[in-house]
């Protein structure tokens, strides 16, 4: 028998289920759910600077891969949804989320919003 992921939808083993909440998640939704990446925090946001200027880090240099491909995605659109982002680069809303959370503390990204939605720009945009 199997279950559906209440927040992605993804089919589950019975086994493979997590509770939360009153809802049937996937690992990956209960990580999020319980450990949701903090993109506004001034202490990792300060460390990350002095991390990167002490070993002469600027622009995409230090980043993972994914983490240049978020970034040169949003520099290439001009500014973009969280969406379109995971839907370009075939990524979930957890990995999308935690790298953000990186991209900002090293104030390479950040939020604007607009109207009624928040767009992903880059940090000096």
């Amino acid at each position: 028998m199997t279950v559906r992921c209440a927040q992605c939808n993804a089919e589950l083993a019975e086994d493979d289920v997590y509770h939360h909440r009153g809802k049937d998640l996937c690992e990956e939704c209960y990580m999020m759910a319980l450990q949701r990446p903090k993109t506004c925090d001034a202490l990792a946001t300060v460390f990350a600077k002095k991390h990167r200027e002490k070993a002469g880090q600027t622009g995409t240099e230090g980043l993972l891969d994914i983490q240049k491909n978020i970034y040169n995605y949003i520099k290439e659109k001009g500014k973009t949804t969280r969406e379109e982002t995971m839907e370009e680069l075939n990524i979930s809303e957890w990995e999308l989320e935690k790298h953000i959370a990186i991209l900002r503390h090293c104030e390479l990204v950040k939020g604007r919003k607009e109207r009624n939605q928040v767009f992903l720009v880059l940090f000096d945009a």
